[in-house]
């Protein structure tokens, strides 16, 4: 879903006509799943719509050096770029703050194990 870790918090966007747009805004809570290294990684938390355009050109900034060439849009409150995935729909696209709540880790190599972390 390209979503990206900026201050302590995973961000992502979606298209205001997309399935995921309606479910968080009818529901923020939402979870993000990840492998690293020797670990599979589960993040609850809640989902929150940034607008601030500060806030949203940090956002579009990072996306940029991250690969995917993405900057605000003409309002500052969304962000737009020249590709995105096929299902997000057309530009601008909103962009959401993942604020964790909760994280369970599951080690993959011996001796195995899972932890629960509390944020």
């Amino acid at each position: 879903m390209g979503a990206i870790w900026i201050d302590g918090a995973f961000w992502f966007q979606t298209g205001p006509g997309t399935k995921k747009h309606r479910n968080v805004e009818r529901d923020p809570r939402c979870s993000i799943a990840l492998s690293i290294l020797d670990a599979d990684v589960v993040i609850d938390g809640h989902a929150s719509r940034v607008t601030d355009p500060a806030d949203i050109a940090k956002a579009a900034h990072a996306w940029a050096e991250s690969g995917w060439p993405a900057e605000p849009d003409a309002s500052g409150t969304g962000i737009t770029a020249p590709f995105n995935a096929p299902a997000q729909g057309p530009p601008p696209w909103h962009v959401y703050r993942i604020e964790p709540r909760s994280s369970v880790v599951v080690l993959g190599v011996e001796p195995g194990g899972l932890t629960r972390f509390e944020f």
